[in-house]
């Protein structure tokens, strides 16, 4: 081989080799800074959130049956009413022209079946004589039940139009209040295509429910009876209760987003709720009482070496592993936190009792105050060391 290539393969080693020197030597002087959190002791819930809408257990919206003009109101918003109570009159005065005329035509109707049936007892007398024909018993008995027939249609008539003018006076048809009118006096409904609302009245407020839209994410760890805390805004600082009643299986799509609706039953001795309120509800699934707390962030951390300490590692493979207290048979790690020891991590095992989104409540050789390591300090690698020109392996100050 010539002497010039066995300089430029001497040069193509030595470069690469001279810039992970740097590399090492440079990483060995920056600090390594951790985010920490304390470990604590007290309570860890398991709770599933969720919103919903206040509602009476029964709301009925009062109709009307006929067109007309509305006369009298006999009750307004918030006025409380019984089953069977009168609360709106409309004007009668073409209702009861109705009846009025009803009523003539059905004595006309039943004048002529008198007629109809006296006509064929004597068209039967002259034919037994042979003085008729029987042409005319034929005509006479046609006669005669075609003015049962028109009775028959008369008297309905007469029916409907009773009914109708009854239709004008507006009842109750539950206990309750009105919590919506939706009419004045003098005002002119008309039911010829779907019946108008006039009154819209809810049952006993101081029994609600709350209608809550649950996440197909949680809606599995609900049951029926399980207790839920809730709060409105109107009243921030109080809690309210209530329980399970109802988890309907129809599910609600909206934006690709599947929710199903559950019930929540919910008492009103003092009538501080009210209809339409936001509800924001928590059901507690699981707690634990008087246990260690540490993030979840403390369970997912892994430490990472830099510098000289990363190129041992990496030259004696993965020394982590016997280190750090040994993996699974599956190769995953076992549930461990690291906490800050004079400034270096230290592993130790725990078991996991329970967890929720933030914290995970475990056992093992913590106590409270111990710091857990979360995280490194995103900005760690750009600080440099308290002494940036001592090199860590020893010897003379390196310059750059």
């Amino acid at each position: 081989m010539k002497f010039e290539n066995r300089i430029k393969i001497g040069i193509l080693v030595a470069v690469p080799a001279a810039a992970l020197l740097f590399f090492l030597l440079r990483s060995s002087s920056t600090a390594v800074q951790y985010r920490t959190a304390p470990v604590e002791r007290g309570d860890l819930r398991v709770e599933v959130t969720a919103t919903g809408t206040l509602a009476a257990h029964q709301t009925v919206q009062v109709g009307t049956q006929v067109s007309g003009t509305v006369n009298k109101l006999f009750a307004d918003f918030n006025s409380r009413v019984k089953k069977g109570q009168i609360i709106a009159l409309l004007d009668t005065t073409f209702l009861t022209a109705s009846v009025v005329e009803a009523q003539a035509n059905l004595s006309k109707a039943e004048t002529q079946a008198t007629l109809a049936k006296t006509t064929l007892e004597r068209t039967q007398a002259l034919f037994g004589k042979g003085l008729s024909a029987q042409a005319d018993i034929d005509q006479s008995t046609a006669d005669n039940e075609v003015a049962k027939a028109d009775l028959s249609q008369v008297r309905a008539q007469l029916q409907r139009a009773k009914i109708n003018l009854s239709y004008a006076t507006i009842y109750s048809p539950i206990n309750g209040v009105v919590i919506n009118r939706n009419v004045d006096v003098g005002q002119t409904v008309a039911a010829s295509f779907s019946t108008p609302t006039l009154f819209t009245i809810a049952d006993d407020l101081s029994k609600m429910q709350v209608q809550a839209s649950v996440d197909e994410a949680d809606i599995g760890v609900l049951k029926m009876g399980q207790t839920v805390q809730f709060n409105v805004d109107a009243y921030p600082n109080q809690s309210f209760e209530g329980a399970i009643t109802q988890i309907r299986l129809q599910p609600v799509v909206s934006q690709n987003v599947v929710t199903y609706t559950v019930i929540i039953d919910v008492n009103n001795p003092d009538l501080r709720l009210m209809p339409g309120m936001t509800a924001n509800l928590t059901v507690t699934i699981q707690e634990a009482h008087d246990v260690l707390k540490v993030p979840l962030a403390a369970l997912k951390f892994k430490p990472v070496f830099s510098g000289k300490q990363a190129w041992q590692q990496n030259k004696g493979g993965d020394s982590t592993r016997g280190h750090w207290g040994g993996a699974k048979p599956d190769g995953k790690r076992p549930p461990m936190v690291f906490v800050l020891d004079k400034g270096k991590p230290r592993p130790v095992k725990v078991k996991t009792v329970l967890s929720n989104s933030g914290f995970a409540a475990v056992e093992g050789e913590l106590a409270p105050g111990d710091s857990v390591i979360t995280g490194i300090q995103s900005d760690a690698a750009s600080k440099p060391a308290a002494s940036p020109q001592q090199n860590p392996l020893g010897g003379m100050p390196r310059r750059f």
